[in-house]
């Protein structure tokens, strides 16, 4: 592709290196956090990591003039952080106490397919291609729960609920009063972070002697996971279109497979890798393009 068909394609440099960082660095968040809980709590590690990230993004706008939120904003970016964070990253680490990286970000990677679903109660219109891809889509998932990958009752139950709140908080951020830019991202990892160490201390999670491999991770998670890619995930939902922005729920399960198999030593067997094929067709039936025509209302 030439530099012009790039420009016309909203593909530039910058552009493709966001892209590459939320591919790659979201998708190795699952093994990251795998790594994290093997020494530290898992609630207790998340509130760190988002308070941590949030103060720290803070601290980066306000010295650049950005104004401190205001009260409703802080309200509204609780909601959220605590449904996005809370709820669906904190569910997810929970269920990797009994569940492999890889099964994880398979079961996640059905986010887009709840997205479908919740977006009617805001009068959002399914089509027929979209509900064909949320019955692949649940398809996958039983072949998964077939294949050599098995998660714990409970495991399974807080991966199919961490997309749903995930989802759902994503729907409804859309008509919060949120802070503007990245200014709502640090008030909702601020908010998230604190609702999970709520939790951490209502659960009397217990602080050991961690290790060098999950404060290295737990260093990655913030550093990268929660301000580099996430702040690179902004700028594409800024300057590109929206599928373009949202590709990387079908491309994170397959980082996170590769890595959880290559480096964690996790095994996917020949139905595993059906059930990734089958979970991905469905993401892509719901997320591809509408025709001009279809999409108007």
């Amino acid at each position: 592709m030439t530099a012009a068909a790039r420009r016309a394609s909203g593909l530039t440099p910058l552009v493709l290196v966001c892209l590459g960082l939320v591919y790659v660095v979201w998708g190795s968040t699952y093994f990251g956090i795998k790594v994290a809980i093997e020494t530290l709590p898992p609630l207790g590690m998340l509130a760190v990591r988002f308070v941590l990230a949030g103060a720290l993004l803070l601290a980066f706008l306000r010295l650049r003039g950005a104004p401190w939120p205001t009260a409703r904003e802080w309200g509204a970016s609780a909601l959220v952080g605590t449904l996005l964070l809370g709820g669906g990253t904190g569910l997810v680490t929970l269920a990797e106490r009994d569940a492999s990286s890889s099964v994880a970000a398979l079961v996640i990677a059905v986010s887009p397919l709840f997205a479908a679903l919740f977006g009617r109660l805001w009068g959002e219109r399914t089509r027929g291609r979209e509900w064909l891809g949320i019955g692949v889509g649940l398809l996958g998932i039983a072949l998964l729960n077939l294949g050599e990958l098995r998660a714990t009752p409970q495991a399974a139950l807080l991966l199919i609920l961490a997309p749903m709140c995930w989802t759902f908080g994503s729907q409804w951020s859309r008509r919060l009063p949120l802070p503007a830019g990245l200014m709502g991202s640090a008030a909702e990892m601020l908010t998230g972070g604190g609702v999970l160490l709520g939790l951490s201390l209502l659960l009397g999670e217990r602080w050991g002697t961690p290790s060098a491999a999950s404060l290295w991770a737990l260093t990655y998670l913030t550093i990268f996971g929660s301000l580099v890619a996430y702040s690179a995930y902004m700028y594409l939902v800024a300057h590109t279109r929206p599928a373009l922005a949202t590709s990387y729920a079908y491309v994170n399960p397959v980082v996170a497979v590769l890595l959880g198999v290559g480096l964690g030593g996790e095994r996917l067997g020949p139905l595993g890798w059906v059930a990734l094929g089958v979970i991905l067709a469905g993401v892509l039936l719901v997320a591809w393009p509408r025709p001009e025509a279809e999409a108007a209302p």
